[in-house]
């Protein structure tokens, strides 16, 4: 009977480990999946939606572009001052550029905005497949969402959040990027896309 009672003490605790292990584990799945270029394991582990919604008002930087326009009823001079502002406002950068393998790889890397720049190559850096990155650290941890933080080289954090979807299984839910501008994606040539500088 103490056999059976150590038994059942040690499978609580191995499920309490893993209970709370758990968003650490997926994080490390998504580096893994993004720099495999595995898109079915990807979509196991990342709501897009929720991540897309996220990335969105990161990126455009306006609030003001969220806000609905004015009726050109109500506001004659506002309608037309919003159709010449977005018109010759440059375009939003494309959020899509942020999730794919490559881009999401540079993520967990902490690239932060300099990962878009990634979404035109397939694969990430050879040497960046074998080196794995900087190690995440846990910033909040509770029984339904985690959050936690990859810096690079020059301080910049790039956050990501998950949340549970069941026992042991964690989505990314959303990703806050560093503070600064996204860079303009390199013009692609051809077929083969460029990088630029």
């Amino acid at each position: 009977m103490k056999l059976v009672g150590r038994l059942i003490v040690i499978l609580v605790v191995l499920a309490a480990i893993s209970f709370f292990a758990a968003p650490g584990v997926a994080f490390f799945a998504l580096r893994s999946a993004a720099e495999s270029n595995d898109a079915a394991g990807l979509a196991r582990l990342i709501d897009y939606g929720a991540v897309r919604q996220s990335l969105r008002p990161q990126l455009d930087g306006n609030p003001a572009a969220t806000a609905p326009a004015p009726s050109f009823m109500e506001d004659p001079i506002g309608a037309v001052r919003r159709q010449i502002e977005q018109a010759s406002a440059a375009p939003a950068p494309d959020v899509d550029a942020y999730l794919t393998p490559g881009a999401l790889a540079g993520l967990t890397r902490g690239e932060g905005r300099y990962a878009s720049q990634r979404a035109a190559s397939p694969q990430p850096s050879p040497d960046a497949t074998t080196t794995g990155g900087p190690m995440p650290r846990p910033v909040y941890w509770g029984m339904n969402r985690a959050r936690m933080r990859v810096a690079d080289e020059g301080g910049s954090e790039t956050t990501f959040t998950f949340e549970r979807r069941g026992a042991f299984e964690w989505k990314l839910v959303h990703v806050g990027l560093p503070e600064g501008v996204a860079p303009t994606p390199a013009p692609v040539v051809g077929q083969s896309g460029r990088k630029g500088g």
